[in-house]
């Protein structure tokens, strides 16, 4: 007679743990996420559009700076030009010349990642196999910032090398070991990891693709040019102006510190002091509200 026999529960039990593996864990939670970025065509072609056109501006620029030596090396054009920017001193930011495009079109897409899965509902989804709330959005800040980072730090370095030639023409070239020329480098990808951080918090907050894009674009390119127009008379506004976003977005790629200005350190504390405040305070709505 045939007879068959069954594996014991607890067998069967580890079976199925090892079909399923652990469960969920962070690591899974941002491999799921960095799918999520590079899976969709659209993304991947903003990411490279936003490396070309920094490339693209720090060419240009340089190309630009070689006219501006020229002309302030003729003493009746030096003599005109009383006033205009030194063209050695300008030629130290020619690699991260395209941040503030860069920043524009980074913080579109931190916005866009995120308020996008609550305008098609895909956030619910997200949710379930992520229960823990938190874990789910840290690794989609943490995917887009060093995604933000590489992006802004590799554009920097592409237009150091492309501008060098150029620049090489005119005797205005620099090496890579000058005072503050890497740093300016590693801080144009900084900047950008920040500012993504800052939108995708604020598209957390508003869980709308619009809003948030015009919230973070507002805050971060706008506000300053109405303090500068509004404000330049008046002595607190120009003091409080230091501690607005972009303005330490600003000083942490500078080159040549003036005096009163914040140095480089002092400018990452105030963008990452705002990106900080912005992501716990959307990390604790996102627990208390409803997906």
């Amino acid at each position: 007679m045939a007879t068959s026999t069954q594996p014991a529960p607890s067998r069967q039990q580890a079976r199925r743990q090892a079909d399923t593996g652990p469960g969920v864990n962070f690591g899974r939670v941002l491999k799921s996420e960095w799918i999520k970025v590079t899976t969709v065509p659209s993304t991947v072609i903003l990411i490279v559009s936003t490396v070309l056109v920094m490339v693209g501006i720090a060419a240009l620029l340089a190309w630009q700076t070689t006219f501006l030596f020229d002309a302030q090396s003729d003493p009746e054009m030096a003599a005109q030009m009383q006033g205009a920017p030194d063209a050695a001193e300008i030629s130290r930011d020619i690699p991260g010349s395209g941040l503030v495009i860069g920043q524009l079109l980074m913080a579109s897409l931190a916005v866009v990642l995120i308020a996008s899965e609550w305008a098609t509902g895909m956030i619910r989804s997200t949710m379930v196999a992520v229960p823990r709330r938190t874990p789910a959005l840290l690794a989609k800040q943490l995917i887009m910032a060093v995604v933000s980072f590489v992006v802004g730090a590799g554009a920097a370095l592409l237009g150091y090398l492309i501008a060098q030639p150029i620049l090489g023409s005119a005797d205005l070239g620099f090496s890579l070991g000058d005072d503050g020329v890497l740093l300016h480098i590693v801080n144009t990808g900084s900047v950008l990891a920040l500012v993504s951080v800052f939108a995708m918090s604020i598209g957390t907050l508003v869980r709308n693709t619009a809003g948030g894009v015009v919230t973070s674009i507002g805050v971060l390119l706008v506000l300053p040019i109405v303090v500068a127009i509004f404000g330049s008379g008046t002595e607190w506004v120009v003091d409080a102006a230091r501690f607005l976003p972009s303005s330490g977005g600003e000083q942490m790629v500078a080159t040549t510190i003036r005096d009163g200005a914040l140095n480089q350190w002092q400018g990452a504390l105030v963008l990452g002091g705002w990106s900080l405040l912005l992501l716990i305070t959307s990390l604790v709505v996102t627990k208390k509200r409803d997906v």
